[in-house]
């Protein structure tokens, strides 16, 4: 879910989720409604991952928005089709943007171009459950699942392919190597990976006063082995990770920062909570 940027006047609120279709299938799809006092109200559909497809994993997905006011949208390559990441006329493995009312933005980078899905910004992604804006610059990064072996911290750029599953650095559940390798000409490199993998889910610039050891970090939800990942950042690189909260063994589903400047996190359990952090005391 996300907060349309102007909420306070527009009370509209974005949703994804996984959307049945025809014959067993689901895509991932966005929508938007106003928050009114009974819920949400006069639903509409502003956008479908094209095309839907049979099963249950890797629909993504995280919205955020712009600074210029369009919204991305991470989607995950469905699992089994994971060769459509490459694909520029599917929407499986993309990160698309659009305008809130779901039209493609003139300067997106194929629009025009024959057998590209207008929408698409960038490509090669296998499943993206954190997105965020950098507050300094505006940019969007993303970590995304890799398989066993490879979760990926990428900032995504208009056109640019980042290899799935061409190049990465994970393997096959059962073992093997996939793709061609970790590296290829015309393909991006992850900022940072990981191996073994965090299974990261829910992306946090972390801007408040309330820890200030942790002012500029990225903070990460890992779903496994359940765990806060911190990345302290200089020069637009990794300097150091450490890890938090990792014998609490719960799954972490989302961060988020609070009014108050704590950070919060979701987890994603038959009786989830919603945790605040405080800082360790002293």
């Amino acid at each position: 879910m996300a907060l349309d940027p102007r909420f306070g006047e527009t009370r509209l609120v974005y949703l994804s989720y996984a959307e049945p279709g025809d014959g067993g299938t689901a895509g991932t799809a966005v929508a938007t409604g106003r928050l009114g006092e009974g819920g949400v109200e006069n639903v509409r559909v502003i956008y479908r991952q094209r095309p839907k497809v049979s099963g249950s994993n890797h629909f993504g997905s995280r919205l955020v928005f712009a600074r210029d006011g369009t919204l991305f949208v991470t989607q995950g390559e469905r699992y089994a089709y994971r060769d459509a990441a490459q694909d520029l006329a599917s929407g499986l493995g993309k990160i698309v943007r659009i305008h809130p009312d779901g039209t493609v933005p003139a300067d997106n980078p194929f629009v025009g171009r024959t057998g590209a899905q207008p929408e698409i910004w960038s490509y090669g992604h296998r499943n993206v459950q954190s997105a965020a804006l950098q507050p300094e610059t505006g940019r969007l990064w993303i970590v995304e699942h890799g398989p066993r072996g490879g979760d990926e911290l990428n900032r995504p750029e208009a056109g640019k392919n980042y290899g799935w599953p061409v190049i990465t650095y994970g393997a096959e559940y059962w073992g093997p190597k996939i793709g061609e390798g970790t590296a290829k000409p015309g393909m991006e490199q992850p900022l940072y990976y990981w191996d073994p993998v965090i299974a990261p889910s829910g992306l946090l610039f972390y801007t408040g006063d309330a820890i200030p050891d942790w002012k500029g970090s990225l903070l990460i939800g890992s779903l496994r082995p359940g765990l806060l990942v911190r990345l302290r950042l200089a020069g637009g690189r990794v300097a150091q990770e450490e890890r938090y909260l990792g014998d609490l063994g719960e799954r972490i589903r989302d961060v988020r920062q609070g009014l108050d400047g704590h950070p919060y996190l979701l987890t994603d359990q038959s009786d989830g909570r919603i945790w605040r952090v405080l800082p360790m005391p002293r």
